[in-house]
């Protein structure tokens, strides 16, 4: 099977690049909580530069807000579908709305628990 015309090499990158950034400003646009995670983010990266002693420590501490971010796209991601498809109640669409949401509620733990065991023992 060949790939849709005009749809390949740098163009296919350019493209998914765009595309990219398109999900992410919708993202932004319209979830409230994406962008209480992205004004955190903003605070959270300098910080963990200051706090991390060691590339591995920063790379943790960064990776744990990113993850989040991720989780909160895919959970919007999730949503959207769902709604998508059908904006009746429906069991299937609560749960899988609720384990969208609790995706992103383990990556926050998991965030606060990164953050707490490099930064309390510098600090305590």
């Amino acid at each position: 099977m060949s790939p849709p015309a005009g749809n390949t090499g740098i163009r296919r990158i350019i493209n998914a690049f765009k595309y990219s950034l398109q999900g992410f400003r919708a993202c932004f646009r319209t979830e409230e909580a994406f962008r209480q995670e992205i004004y955190l983010t903003a605070l959270m990266v300098p910080t963990a530069f200051w706090i991390g002693d060691t590339n591995v420590e920063q790379i943790v501490l960064l990776g744990s807000v990113v993850l989040v971010l991720i989780c909160e796209m895919m959970n919007t991601a999730i949503e959207r579908a769902i709604d998508r498809i059908s904006t009746d109640r429906h069991e299937l669409s609560k749960d899988a709305k609720d384990m969208g949401s609790a995706i992103v509620f383990m990556a926050l733990l998991f965030c606060e628990f990164t953050w707490m065991m490099i930064a309390i023992p510098k600090f305590f």
